[in-house]
């Protein structure tokens, strides 16, 4: 047609160029987005692949940067990381860096005076997450943020969990790299972002060609992308709402699920995302929990949903100091925008019930009663 005779009638560099234009429009305008629900600048977001991604190359890239620069070749972490942290700590320690795992204590909450303690000469990075994965507990984000600004430290957090569930603003919390994941928004898998202080030095994480300013090469995945800053958008300026919408919802739970004989909540009532709450019931296996719990229709975890086929304890529950028994007795309960306080009702009125079945299966909860075992402590 005519249009198309248009088209072809143009030099092709021009009309290559003007689909290109045309494709970076869209992407440039998400970059913004993101930006601005953060509180940074589009020139300091990087779009990746996931979380995990972003967490790799904050961690991985200022440590080389910072040995390379400053010959510094230490790290300052918590215990109950992301396994996309932990594992990427891990990595660095076989290259020659140490890394320092500080405690979470009880409360699920690591003690700003630790860290600042924890700090040396050497020290290259501090990464602490916003809000715990499995647990919920919301760490002292400013506070960490001051105390590594203050000894010139560059400070990164992982903030999936945070994204959408509380206000964030990078620069008023001093935070100079944040990463994120679009799935846990409803955007969809396999995107995500890293933001990055302008001035950082951070050396590039994936080498190809000049993508996200020559810093990660590959082709950008320019639809999902757009799709991420769409619900980064709309969970920003709901974030307030979906606060006042799942806390009572979550206090509602934790209140009737405490009435059940020998159950804990695991981390600080107080810190704490709105829509999750973590348990343990003595004398049951979380498992076999979980499966019951799927049959009345009510989904749920124990421990990290990232590690549901594993079968050993939660590293997150044994860095609160849960023993072994106590810590596979686990249950994991996150609300989102789709659930009502019906559904709070429903899981409390079923919950009791297959806590009862299975503890009358269970030999340990024989020795409880017998008392022959005691984790009193651990209420």
């Amino acid at each position: 047609d005519t249009a198309t005779t248009e088209i072809y009638t143009f030099p092709y560099t021009t009309l290559f160029r003007s689909i290109g234009q045309k494709a970076k429009a869209p992407l440039e305008q998400a970059r913004a987005t993101v930006a601005k629900c953060l509180g940074a600048n589009p020139n300091e977001i990087y779009f990746t692949s996931c979380g995990t991604e972003s967490d790799n190359w904050a961690i991985k890239g200022t440590a080389r940067a910072q040995l390379k620069k400053h010959g510094k070749n230490h790290i300052v972490t918590s215990a109950f990381e992301h396994h996309a942290v932990l594992h990427t700590c891990q990595a660095l320690e076989k290259q020659g860096f140490t890394v320092t795992y500080l405690p979470v204590h009880r409360e699920g909450l690591v003690d700003p005076a630790e860290l600042e303690a924890a700090l040396t000469e050497k020290t290259a990075l501090v990464s602490i997450m916003y809000a715990n994965n499995e647990i919920g507990t919301i760490q002292p984000i400013p506070e960490i943020g001051e105390i590594c600004k203050k000894h010139g430290i560059p400070f990164h957090t992982d903030a999936v969990q945070a994204i959408g569930n509380v206000p964030i603003d990078v620069k008023a919390q001093n935070i100079d790299m944040l990463s994120l994941s679009g799935h846990k928004i409803h955007a969809p898998k396999g995107i995500g972002a890293l933001y990055i202080r302008a001035g950082l030095a951070v050396d590039t994480f994936m080498d190809g060609g000049a993508q996200e300013r020559a810093r990660r090469g590959g082709t950008e995945n320019v639809a999902e992308i757009v799709g991420l800053a769409k619900a980064m958008e709309t969970a920003a300026a709901t974030v307030n709402e979906r606060i006042a919408k799942l806390t009572p919802m979550r206090e509602k739970l934790i209140d009737g699920v405490l009435k059940i004989e020998r159950s804990r909540l695991n981390g600080s009532r107080e810190h704490r995302l709105p829509g999750n709450a973590s348990f343990c019931f003595q004398g049951v296996e979380g498992e076999s929990l979980l499966l019951m719990l799927d049959m009345k229709g009510i989904s749920a975890s124990s421990g990290s949903a990232c590690t549901s086929g594993s079968l050993d304890p939660s590293h997150v529950l044994l860095s609160i100091g849960l023993p072994h028994e106590v810590a596979h007795g686990s249950l994991r309960i996150s609300f989102g925008d789709y659930n009502t306080m019906e559904d709070v009702d429903y899981i409390l009125e079923t919950l009791p019930k297959i806590i009862d079945r299975l503890r009358n299966m269970s030999p340990l909860w024989d020795a409880i009663q017998a008392k022959k075992v005691d984790y009193d402590k651990y209420m």
